[in-house]
């Protein structure tokens, strides 16, 4: 399982803190053993990145998107989505016949600025859920927030029951090659 998630705003630090970890836990209350869940925040070090996350995207079950406005701005996230959606394509999933596909969409926030195919999935909703500090996990909502994490763990393990074989030759939409920025030049210092 995959989790494709924009790194700008408050989601990223949602997702570390609260989601991914609970989302861990109940799976593994679902099915044995638990399968595993990709976050790139999880990257061994020292690995290529972008071909590190070109590998999970491709050996990935089912994507997890958790959908902020950014989502749809982000290059990368895009390009995983496109990866998935063209996967689908190939097995005949997410269409009129067989609506069911790979990818499983959770609204973070603000769906109003979503391009239209974004509004147009079904997803999750989370928003209510959305607090990122540790400090949730203290508050009496949180007992709410594992309901629906453990509903949506169950919900998952049946899906992965239903995915077809890994194939590998998978299509994979690249995502452009990260912008390194060069350092500032040295100013030079004459004698």
């Amino acid at each position: 399982m995959f989790i494709s998630y924009c790194r700008h705003g408050s989601v990223q630090k949602w997702l570390m803190n609260h989601f991914h970890p609970k989302l861990r836990d109940c799976l593994a209350d679902q099915v044995a053993p638990a399968p595993k869940v990709y976050v790139d925040r999880t990257m061994r070090r020292g690995v290529h990145w972008p071909s590190d996350l070109r590998h999970a995207v491709r050996h990935s079950k089912i994507m997890v998107q958790l959908l902020t406005p950014g989502y749809f701005q982000s290059p990368w996230c895009m390009a995983e989505w496109r990866s998935m959606q063209e996967r689908q394509k190939v097995l005949g999933l997410a269409n009129l016949d067989f609506p069911q596909g790979l990818v499983y969409p959770i609204l973070y926030s603000d769906s109003d600025n979503f391009p239209d195919e974004g509004r147009q999935l079904s997803w999750w909703d989370f928003k209510e859920f959305g607090y990122p500090e540790l400090v949730y996990q203290e508050s009496r909502d949180f007992i709410h927030f594992h309901r629906k994490v453990a509903e949506l763990a169950a919900d998952l393990a049946a899906l992965l029951r239903q995915v077809p074989e890994w194939q590998p030759d998978w299509p994979i939409v690249e995502a452009p090659d990260p912008v390194i920025i060069p350092p500032p030049p040295m100013p030079r210092f004459d004698p």
